[in-house]
């Protein structure tokens, strides 16, 4: 109850997230209504996709990295930007990270794409504007990393990986919702970008 006190928004997205990929482990024809298929979207059809596919997960490990990420940082963002600002970022961190593939793969039937690694990386980077000195940690590595180092090493790897790896990850989704976060925090959090500069240097 806490939590829906502090952040109601990202309660809503966390619980009913858990709930509608949950459903679908188990109701495997949910994937085909849900998941994002860039051979419809680009000629008009399921467009509704570019956001159900937000909603569901491969399996129990792709669910919970994301719902871990977003646990740790959607909360706090949401309280120190406000809610709507919130529920518009990760609206648009859905939608915005997917047009990409679309048009990446508006010619290939059999490419689908689902998860909210994209909203999440656009909470992800949003947070890092916000806090670009706090720690981030990576799973067996025991050094917290500066949040802005780490916005650059996972722009530079997703650029990296979208045109190298063989993965069945949907790396462009990652690197145009941290984009997508980074642009809209700019325009919508007024002075972000010299309190960004003021924890950095450390001037006052």
């Amino acid at each position: 109850m806490e939590y829906f006190n502090i952040a109601p928004v990202a309660s809503v997205i966390f619980v009913f997230t858990i709930i509608t990929s949950l459903y679908a482990f188990y109701d495997h024809s949910i994937y085909g209504k849900f998941m994002l298929h860039p051979f419809s979207v680009s000629k008009g059809q399921n467009v509704y996709t570019l956001i159900t596919s937000g909603l569901v997960h491969a399996d129990w490990m792709h669910l919970f990295f994301n719902m871990f990420t977003f646990y740790a940082f959607a909360f706090a963002l949401e309280s120190m930007m406000g809610s709507w600002r919130f529920g518009l970022l990760y609206f648009l961190g859905l939608v915005l990270s997917d047009l990409p593939t679309v048009i990446k793969h508006k010619d290939n039937f059999h490419y689908n794409s689902l998860g909210a690694s994209g909203a999440i990386s656009a909470v992800l980077f949003s947070f890092i504007l916000f806090n670009p000195v706090s720690k981030i940690y990576i799973m067996f590595i025991p050094i917290g990393i500066p949040a802005w180092i780490f916005g650059i090493i996972y722009l530079i790897y997703c650029a990296y990986a979208s045109r190298n790896s063989r993965d069945h990850i949907n790396h462009d989704a990652h690197f145009f919702g941290a984009l997508t976060g980074l642009i809209f925090t700019i325009i919508f959090v007024p002075g972000i970008l010299q309190n960004f500069i003021t924890m950095l240097t450390g001037s006052r």
